[in-house]
């Protein structure tokens, strides 16, 4: 056995004491880090994955590993391709053709005879029928005042010519129509709107023209645009959103307001109620308003709300893929039960009262499904599920009204339908140069969707548009 001295024996004692604390601080330290790590990854998990098409508004095209990805829809049994119900569509004969042109012989194929003076008949329904779109060249229409003297008291009489008509000559309704279909509908800058019209229709014009054109066509088409706005706001059914774009070199807004038969398009630099609160004061009354859980449109005031169940369905998507969270999983089944029963409803199962809601044993039945996973304990879940499973909480009333109201969709696919053609204009152009120009393509977009929805021809509803005289 040796022996220590004593001295040395507590000095050994102090340095096990002070590594026995370091350790202990390092084990500290280290289990501190696994858990910010641990943190840092799910954080990453979800910002990766919230970048595929099936869990945000993310396009396919920046979807990570886009062969790899999962088909989020549910298989509806159905083969590829056409299905039995659906009418089809073939280019169809014209009853009487715009021109005929006849094909007979001159000369015998076998003696080779003169045949040019001898009678020919058709060879029994033997024709076809070629669609062609003739040359296209521009008409200039020249307007002239004449003068008459009144054979009774000799005053002079002059003929007036079109009020329209300001300058020695200028561009009629038909081409600032086409200037319009061309920027709004087909999106083309003024570059390429002023190169369609030299090279197909022969009329030489210039950006600017182009400008002012689409300028004097937006002041003609507000009265129709405030008939809109007001329409939407006494509508029953209302879907709501907004999307971020750039507009003169800044951040900006569009919002849209729409149902089955109006669309409604505002630009802003503000994402905020402000804007929501500019177009529309007092909200929506009347209606059952459809939006995604934004602050400024769960604010806005309507007879009831109706939660995006996309929008849910996506984040629940999110949180499962990334956090393995099952009540995420249980939760995302019940939304896409409830969404396929809304199909199979029909108006006579809705009950006449929407506050009867005790009508329907299956409805009754998903009610009780929800209230219980939304009662379940939440605390030990991601921060960012239970902000999510409070937000729906706190909205529980405004998630499944579209179950008791045959009318209301269960989703806000309408509004985002609303925005696809701003973001088509933007890809194509950028952006949009100048706060008016933003101005200007959502009051014409307004008019040519509302024109859509009702089954009007688009070009025809433009045409209609550039007749009125200016606001």
């Amino acid at each position: 056995m040796i022996s220590i001295p004593l001295s040395e024996y507590n000095e050994l004692k102090t340095l096990i004491a002070s590594l026995s604390e370091k350790i202990k601080f390092l084990i500290e330290s280290n289990n501190s880090k696994d858990e910010k790590i641990k943190g840092l990854e799910e954080k990453i998990n979800l910002l990766k994955n919230g970048r595929k098409s099936n869990t945000s508004s993310t396009p396919p095209s920046q979807d990570i590993g886009r062969s790899n990805k999962k088909n989020s829809r549910i298989k509806t049994g159905r083969k590829t391709g056409g299905q039995d119900d659906h009418p089809g569509y073939y280019l169809e004969r014209k009853e009487i053709p715009d021109e005929i042109i006849d094909h007979k012989a001159d000369y015998c194929s076998n003696c080779g005879a003169d045949l040019r003076q001898v009678d020919s008949k058709l060879n029994g329904n033997e024709s076809k029928q070629e669609v062609i779109i003739p040359s296209i060249q521009a008409q200039y229409l020249e307007h002239r005042s004449h003068s008459k003297t009144c054979p009774c008291c000799k005053a002079i009489c002059k003929g007036v010519i079109p009020e329209r008509l300001k300058a020695p000559i200028q561009y009629g309704s038909s081409v600032s129509t086409a200037v319009v279909y061309f920027s709004v509908v087909q999106y083309m800058p003024y570059k390429r709107i002023a190169i369609t019209l030299r090279d197909i229709f022969h009329i030489p014009i210039s950006e600017g023209t182009v400008d002012n054109m689409l300028d004097r066509s937006m002041e003609k088409a507000k009265p129709v645009y405030s008939i809109i706005q007001n329409k939407i706001g006494q509508s029953k059914i209302v879907g709501g959103d907004e999307t971020g774009c750039r507009i003169a070199n800044k951040t900006g807004w569009f919002f849209t307001w729409q149902n089955s038969s109006l669309t409604f398009i505002a630009s802003s630099f503000s994402r905020g109620y402000k804007t929501i609160e500019t177009y529309f004061k007092d909200g929506f009354p009347k209606a059952i308003y459809v939006s995604d859980c934004l602050p400024a449109q769960l604010k806005t005031p309507a007879l009831h709300h109706q939660l995006c169940i996309a929008h849910l369905i996506r984040e629940l998507t999110n949180f499962y893929d990334a956090l393995s969270c099952i009540w995420s999983k249980e939760m995302k089944q019940l939304l896409q039960e409830v969404t396929h029963l809304k199909h199979q409803l029909t108006e006579k199962d809705y009950p006449k009262d929407p506050t009867d809601r005790q009508s329907n044993l299956s409805v009754i039945d998903l009610e009780k499904r929800l209230d219980t996973l939304l009662a379940s304990d939440y605390s030990k879940r991601h921060q960012k599920v239970q902000a999510f499973t409070k937000r729906l909480i706190k909205n529980r009333d405004s998630i499944f009204t579209f179950l008791h109201h045959f009318n209301v969709p269960p989703d806000n696919n309408g509004s985002e339908r609303a925005f696809r053609n701003v973001k088509v204009k933007t890809k194509v152009s950028g952006q949009f140069r100048t706060e008016k120009g933003a101005e200007r393509f959502a009051v014409l977009r307004s008019v040519v969707d509302t024109a859509t929805k009702n089954g009007q021809n688009i070009y025809q509803a433009i045409a209609a548009v550039e007749n009125m005289a200016p606001a």
